[in-house]
């Protein structure tokens, strides 16, 4: 650990970006009263605090063609959705189930990574606008934030670094540091614990993803929120169960402050 995304297509994300509110919170969540008791913030990091230009998208690509898989095959199609689908879950995971075999899914995993390197150094990624005030509030607030991603722990770096995000938060964490990635829960339990926070309904989670969600709701975190900046849209995050839904993550301090009522 060092201090410091599902089950339906992008096109819904914009689609539901365009036309949502900047807030919308599910009837008679008790959300509102929790959220005064929020010590912990566990933040995904690509569509929610950081927009990657197509970095999975192209990274992908690169790698499914190295692996041999013929760029516009059926075969490629289905592998593409598969891993625009599943936004948020471990990348190792995502190859071990495209690629049966454990030696070639690893090789997979550490071309991804190359690829992934390569378009940071271009400076493909950027911060989502507002993401650093956002996390500096829950800071100034005196809530701890931990920045979850499902690529790796090289890939994570370097992406903090890229942006000077590195210390930005209290915790980054990756799938390797927990055990297991997205829908999991073990990401958010492991902040918990590494962060001493004594009660799990005391953490807000805030995803672009289904994936998110659904660790937050394992996890047992109250606030459970879903953002419209990256992989899935507003029916897909309320149908795997998000709390509420906020246009970027520069709504979170809105959703989050009856904390100080």
């Amino acid at each position: 650990m060092t201090p410091d995304t599902a089950d339906t297509s992008a096109q819904a994300a914009a689609s539901a970006l365009e036309a949502a509110p900047a807030l919308h919170r599910t009837p008679g969540s008790a959300q509102a009263d929790a959220a005064h008791d929020v010590e912990l913030a566990v933040l995904a990091m690509v569509g929610t605090t950081v927009f990657d230009g197509g970095l999975l998208e192209r990274a992908m690509t690169r790698t499914l063609t190295n692996q041999g898989v013929e760029e516009g095959s059926d075969q490629f199609e289905r592998m593409l959705r598969y891993a625009r689908d599943t936004a948020g879950m471990s990348k190792l995971a995502v190859f071990s189930h495209l690629f049966e075999d454990r030696t070639r899914a690893a090789a997979a995993n550490t071309f991804f990574e190359r690829c992934c390197d390569e378009l940071i150094a271009d400076g493909i990624i950027q911060a989502v606008p507002g993401a650093e005030d956002a996390i500096g509030w829950l800071r100034e607030a005196g809530i701890m934030v931990c920045l979850a991603t499902g690529f790796g722990r090289h890939t994570q770096n370097v992406v903090l670094e890229s942006l000077g995000w590195m210390g930005l938060a209290d915790l980054s964490l990756c799938p390797a540091d927990a055990g297991r990635g997205r829908p999991y829960p073990d990401m958010i339990l492991t902040a918990v614990l590494a962060l001493d926070v004594d009660d799990v309904r005391k953490v807000a989670v805030l995803g672009d993803s289904c994936a998110d969600i659904q660790s937050g709701l394992r996890a047992g975190a109250t606030t459970v929120a879903g953002v419209l900046t990256g992989a899935h849209g507003e029916q897909a995050l309320r149908a795997a169960g998000a709390t509420a839904v906020v246009q970027s993550i520069r709504d979170l301090p809105v959703l989050l402050e009856p904390r100080s009522a």
